[in-house]
């Protein structure tokens, strides 16, 4: 049996050192792609362009998507204005993840959003987000641990009978590296972990005609040393290898 392949959403980094000063490079950290290769799988970066046609194309050569992190996703999307508290946004991607996520449904190929491309699950299916944590009064945690992307910091507490329960349990801990979060979960999706604050830490499609999960956290980051960050994307591996054989 071939292994599975799985897309991972890129991006553009833009190069401002001395030299070649504002080039362009298409790219995923090394973290996605090791992830995707200890799970037995193929990774595949699909990468950011603007012919939406094009990325249609790709997605239907791979077996299930990863949305990748990044940018902060443009407040139109969800209905806003800008507020002052919010980062750098790429509205080009947020078109070109969203492409991606509505390919992806409509082949009915199983969907793993990251930190960004959970927030991009939500907001693409009708949820909204707070633009910073500090416009939300309920926060008390640090979310942003600005530090060892390795090392886990907050708890989550995870909901019995889902997908991230039956590889990490009630209890867990996990890094941070966001400041915005879920305001309003989309229809048709059901929160599936928190930190003790409140923060919405992972939410799961309800119809799991498609599957689709999305996590708050860096598992990719967390992978090489945590063997239970490890069995998530080896248990969406085979939860993509089984849809592909149906």
């Amino acid at each position: 049996m071939k292994p599975v392949i799985i897309g991972i959403s890129g991006s553009i980094l833009v190069n401002k050192g001395d030299t070649f000063s504002g080039y362009k490079r298409a790219y995923v950290n090394q973290d996605y792609v090791e992830s995707v290769l200890r799970a037995g799988a193929i990774p595949f970066i699909i990468p950011f362009n603007e012919d939406l046609e094009i990325t249609k194309l790709m997605v239907e050569k791979v077996d299930g998507v990863i949305l990748s992190g990044g940018h902060d996703v443009e407040p139109s999307n969800y209905g806003e204005n800008p507020l002052k508290k919010i980062g750098e946004v790429f509205p080009q991607r947020d078109d070109f993840d969203m492409t991606i996520y509505n390919a992806a449904i409509e082949l009915k190929k199983p969907i793993f959003g990251i930190c960004r491309g959970f927030q991009i699950i939500n907001v693409v299916n009708g949820g909204t987000l707070y633009q910073d944590l500090s416009y939300a009064d309920f926060v008390k945690l640090k979310h942003d641990q600005r530090d060892n992307p390795a090392q886990v910091t907050h708890s989550i507490e995870l909901e019995e009978g889902t997908f991230l329960f039956d590889i990490l349990g009630k209890n867990a801990k996990v890094n941070s590296f966001h400041h915005q979060i879920v305001k309003d979960v989309a229809n048709g999706f059901k929160v599936v972990a928190k930190s003790p604050d409140g923060v919405v830490e992972s939410i799961q499609k309800i119809d799991e005609d498609t599957f689709v999960i999305g996590v708050q956290w860096h598992p990719e980051m967390l992978s090489s040393t945590y063997k239970d960050f490890q069995n998530i994307f080896d248990e969406f591996v085979k939860i993509v290898e089984k849809r592909k054989n149906m």
